[in-house]
């Protein structure tokens, strides 16, 4: 049910990611994400300064005066969402939760996309497959998407990365570009030969999400803290100094260990946590990617 509150959240997104997308966002994504190839056109007639090369010889031998081919990209490319609803996405100390912040991410890659006359589609995933909708163009389908992002209430809490790769293989059967917007709290052996799979199919972006506190705990004394996939409680005291050091340990080893998998796969990978800029971050990654492409 679309209540006044969740129509305001959509309205507030859509105004905020359409004025990013048409300042700096669009034109990147053009040139990060080429077409399949080139398409005919027309023919027109030569002007100076054309390709020889490109001169149709069959029409301008039949009208007597030389014409070119004229060839334009061809442009539509299918864009999938992959977003991770598990229970660790509706934590967040700073201004919103991740969950949020991975709606609001979706829609600035899917205005993106639908500005570029691309197709846009959503796969929402916690320990099982939650909801998909099939790729298709246009800012009607786009507020669609972000509707079901803020307003769906997933019935798993669990995280399962496998599945849901398995899952994308089999319904796309077209090449695509697949943003895996998670915050990857899982072992990252689970996913590993999957998402390597999916990127040699695929053109796999993975966006990884997280919240300061799930890497720098302040010293609070003795805390209850509750998992939110599992919903397993435990104490612990953050004044000790071995429980900080083996906390500090354990989340460096965990985020290298995911960087390796995402790495060994291929596959690029954006950070973006609760507290920073994700403007930023995109404009990062777009650049990057576009040096890349061009050497």
């Amino acid at each position: 049910m679309l209540t006044t509150e969740l129509m305001n959240k959509i309205r507030h997104i859509e105004i905020r990611t359409r004025r990013l997308v048409n300042d700096s966002f669009a034109g990147d994504y053009h040139a990060v994400f080429k077409g399949r190839g080139m398409e005919f056109d027309e023919v027109r007639p030569y002007l100076p300064g054309d390709e020889v090369r490109a001169i149709d010889w069959n029409v301008t031998a039949r009208t007597g005066l030389p014409y070119v081919k004229r060839y334009v990209e061809e442009r539509e490319l299918t864009v999938v969402l992959m977003v991770d609803a598990s229970g660790s996405g509706d934590f967040g100390s700073q201004q919103q939760f991740k969950r949020e912040l991975a709606a609001e991410l979706a829609a600035v890659l899917a205005f993106s996309a639908t500005t570029n006359k691309d197709k846009v589609g959503l796969l929402i995933f916690t320990d099982k497959i939650e909801l998909y909708i099939p790729p298709r163009k246009g800012r009607k389908h786009v507020l669609r998407l972000i509707r079901d992002l803020l307003a769906f209430e997933p019935g798993g809490h669990g995280t399962n990365l496998r599945l849901a790769l398995d899952s994308i293989n089999q319904i796309l059967k077209r090449r695509s570009i697949i943003f895996l917007i998670s915050d990857f709290l899982a072992n990252p052996d689970s996913y590993r030969q999957q998402l390597y799979i999916t990127n040699r199919k695929h053109d796999v972006i993975a966006v990884d999400l997280s919240d300061p506190l799930e890497s720098s705990m302040a010293n609070v004394g003795l805390l209850a803290l509750e998992d939110a996939e599992s919903g397993e409680i435990i104490w612990v005291d953050t004044a000790s100094r071995e429980w900080q050091r083996n906390f500090s340990q354990q989340t460096r080893h965990f985020n290298a260990a995911k960087s390796r998998a995402l790495a060994s796969a291929g596959v690029d990978q954006i950070g973006i946590a609760t507290d920073q800029d994700y403007v930023k971050a995109l404009t990062l990654f777009f650049q990057q990617r576009s040096r890349r492409l061009r050497r």
